[in-house]
């Protein structure tokens, strides 16, 4: 493979957003955001959109449904473009068009063809050819703001921007949307998303349109009707709107600012962050932006297909999840009977000190996003664990997945729990109660709380079977109520470890009773170990072992019994906060590598098996998150060689570069991007970092070197660096390491060792080094 060479293309540009000069290399020429777009998510492609922007504005080519939505790469036709692409929201597609106005035919009707070979795409960008119209389309934004580009070849037909403001968008239909001329070159507007099945209530998304070109005229449609006569607006449901511009229009510009509050706050939001019309000016503050979050990973050598996968990865990993919040810091709480408009706390400036947030759950987080974004991104960690003390103190519950202001209740247990002891543990506190927080989590982890709801239960409180927890230390199988994922197995294994979780925070607030009532309750994994099988197996509501029992499925199956999204045999090593017991558990540290071995002996045999359908069949799993943690285990039962040997091999089943690999399942907003970024980095954290005194394990980074910008505001130490003493593509396997010079054969760094700064050097060798290297705990 061709080596990428040490020194990449300087970008020097001043950052405006982060009040520093940028990074000067160009992290953005690194990222290809079509890996993988075969069969995205509607969340999954966003190209003109900032870090966490609200606005994710892209191309759609499929409008219908959560899965296989929005960008797909096969499907060359654009329906739209449209400006949220979130977890369970949607709304607000502009498309551009030429000759007589079929807005009203609908998506179908109007939508152009496109070709990929007169596309471009990068982070904050993307320009494609509308061949039906011979219109050049770009698209950039800031965080609040699209901003839309439009050069016309077409000669002597009318020019048209279609707002199909009441179209179906991916999860549901539209309710009703208004939108309303103000001037000869601004509209505004609202559409009400429908409720979903995840979401339950609906949700408003207000904004205001300005064009650089006056509009020659507006009109509309109602059901599929053009409106004939003359109007300002037009409103209802299934409504639309165009404007009409002059013949000889030859570029056209567009901004749309968005707001989930109100229509005011849109407009302050428009003219707070994109106040001219320079769009070149906005792509390069868009680059400039993503150069500075991705460039406090600095990755230097390596293939060009490890350093494109690498900040691919990143930038997923800082792209799925959404802000929702104004410029100055207003959103709306919907967890309550009717929708209230608040405002998140400012700083002495009257800044708000961090954004209101949109997420899918956390479920899995502690080995991907958690343990990266506390080493790299601490500010982010800060606000998200922000966002849900706002959902605690407004709705009553810390959330695992909120959308639209209310709560989803996606998957299972209360994931919050480990992203929030990983921040504390961290010192990562500011803009949140610790105690606060901790009072929320804690209500979750008994009958009543967010862990007694199992997926999408959003009316009863029986599918996450917590007062058979507290009884009897597990759930059982067969549970009444209407949620999914009611997998009592995974259940279980999942909230003995967010018991120990809880144990940790509670240690660190000096709630001594706490530490040991949690503490104790994270054990309760033991409840489901069978020693005649040698397998966590689950039990029945009386008590009994689950009949017809096998750790994997024998046909292509989702979820196997008792498990979410997995088996047993995945299961089956999800102790991530005590290896020593689980260990024992499988008789020896001998017997468990030996058998975690074969796991990952079989499944490499059938890499391809994994995927977003097939979990149940599967002996290791990383097309989804109950597996994740497994290869970095043999560095805690010490055989670290076989975690270098599999955390390798997983990456490079997961290498793809093209626009049909890359991920093999479902991205999940960031998780799978993030825990690609740990993995070539070499550092993890089987117990996700959520330890009072919290620690990474060490692997082999796929880099000559690679250096981590700590944010000042939260650690003292400047930077610490990774480096190889020889290709780690060629040698995978850790001879020894030095830190700061020193001798280390620790397979753990204290997460105190990195905050100070420093440097870790490894030596590295084509065979293991099974007598020395890293070997000590």
């Amino acid at each position: 493979m061709r080596m990428y060479p040490i020194f990449l293309l300087v970008l020097v540009v001043a950052y405006s957003g982060a009040g520093q000069t940028a990074h000067t290399r160009d992290y953005v020429s690194r990222v290809d955001p079509l890996i993988d777009t075969h069969k995205s998510r509607w969340f999954y492609f966003s190209s003109a959109s900032r870090p966490f922007g609200m606005v994710n504005l892209s191309p759609d080519t499929q409008l219908r449904g959560s899965w296989e939505s929005g960008y797909i790469y096969d499907s060359t036709s654009v329906k739209g473009f449209s400006h949220i692409h979130g977890w369970q929201i949607s709304g607000i597609p502009v498309m551009p068009a030429t000759g007589a106005m079929q807005g009203h035919l609908g998506p179908d009707a109007y939508q152009s063809g496109f070709d990929h070979e007169t596309e471009e795409v990068y982070p904050g960008y993307h320009k494609l050819m509308l061949d039906r119209y011979g219109i050049t389309a770009e698209l950039t934004s800031t965080v609040r703001v699209g901003m839309h580009r439009y050069t016309f070849t077409d000669d002597g037909k009318a020019r048209y921007l279609y707002f199909d403001t009441g179209t179906f968008l991916a999860h549901d239909s539209t309710l009703y949307s208004e939108v309303r001329q103000v001037s000869d070159d601004e509209i505004e507007g609202f559409a009400v998303m429908g409720p979903t099945n995840r979401r339950p209530k609906p949700f408003t998304v207000y904004f205001v349109a300005r064009t650089d070109r006056p509009v020659q005229s507006f009109g509309g449609w109602i059901r599929g009707r053009p409106i004939t006569r003359r109007v300002s607006s037009v409103a209802g449901k299934d409504a639309g709107a165009y404007l009409r511009f002059a013949d000889s229009t030859s570029s056209l510009q567009l901004k749309v600012a968005l707001s989930y509050t109100s229509v005011g706050n849109a407009r302050h939001n428009l003219v707070s962050e994109l106040d001219h019309w320079d769009f070149d000016r906005t792509v390069a503050d868009s680059r400039a932006e993503w150069n500075w979050e991705m460039g406090k990973i600095d990755a230097i050598g390596g293939t060009e297909q490890r350093q494109v996968k690498f900040y691919t990865d990143l930038w997923h990993s800082l792209l799925g999840r959404r802000i929702v919040s104004d410029f100055a810091g207003w959103y709306t709480d919907n967890t309550g009977d009717d929708p209230v408009v608040r405002r998140m706390p400012l700083d002495a400036s009257g800044r708000p000190l961090f954004p209101h947030y949109n997420f899918d759950a956390w479920w899995g987080s502690h080995w991907s996003l958690n343990p990266l974004w506390a080493l790299a991104y601490p500010e982010r960690m800060d606000g998200f664990a922000a966002t849900m003390q706002a959902m605690y103190e407004n709705g009553g519950m810390i959330p695992r997945g909120p959308s639209g202001g209310n709560y989803t209740f996606v998957m299972i247990g209360d994931p919050a729990a480990s992203f929030i002891a990983t921040a504390i543990n961290h010192g990562i506190d500011r803009g949140f109660d610790p105690e606060m927080v901790y009072a929320g989590l804690r209500k979750n982890a008994f009958p009543g709380g967010i862990r007694d709801k199992a997926g999408y239960e959003h009316n009863t409180r029986l599918g996450g079977g917590m007062a058979y927890y507290v009884d009897r230390g597990y759930v059982p199988e067969g549970l009444p109520g209407k949620g999914y994922h009611k997998d009592g197995a995974s259940m279980t294994l999942e909230y003995a470890y967010q018991d120990w979780c809880l144990a940790q925070i509670a240690h660190k607030l000096g709630k001594n009773a706490d530490y040991d009532l949690f503490t104790k309750r994270s054990t309760n994994y033991r409840h489901l170990w069978d020693p005649g099988t040698g397998w966590m197996r689950p039990r029945e509501l009386d008590g009994s072992w689950m009949n017809d029992f096998a750790p994997v499925a024998e046909a292509d199956q989702f979820s196997a019994r008792g498990f979410c999204e997995a088996n047993s045999a995945i299961y089956s090593f999800y102790v991530p906060h005590d290896i020593p017991a689980l260990t024992a558990l499988f008789g020896g540290r001998d017997s468990l590598v030996q058998r975690l071995n074969e796991s990952f002996e079989k499944q490499s045999r059938n890499w391809q098996g994994t995927n977003d359908k097939n979990h149940a069949v599967n002996w290791v799993d990383y097309a989804n998150q109950p597996s994740t943690g497994m290869a970095h285990l043999f560095n805690k039962a010490g055989a670290p060689w076989l975690s270098q040997k599999w955390v390798r091999a997983v990456k490079d089943r997961y290498a793809d570069t093209d626009p049909y690999g890359g991920y093999h399942g479902d991205e999940d907003q960031g998780q799978m991007g993030a825990l690609g970024v740990l993995m070539a980095m070499g550092l993890f954290s089987v117990d996700g970092a959520a330890s009072t005194e919290p620690s990474y394990e060490i692997t082999t980074p796929v880099f000559k070197e690679l250096t981590i910008r700590l944010d000042p505001a939260y650690y003292p130490g400047g930077s610490f660096s990774i480096r190889t003493t020889e290709d780690p593509e060629r040698k995978p396997y850790i001879q020894s390491a030095k830190l700061n010079g020193a001798t280390w054969d620790k397979v753990s760094l204290p997460f105190d060792t990195i905050r100070a700064g420093g440097v870790l050097e490894i030596s590295v060798g084509a065979e293991p080094n099974k007598a020395g290297g890293l070997n000590q705990q």
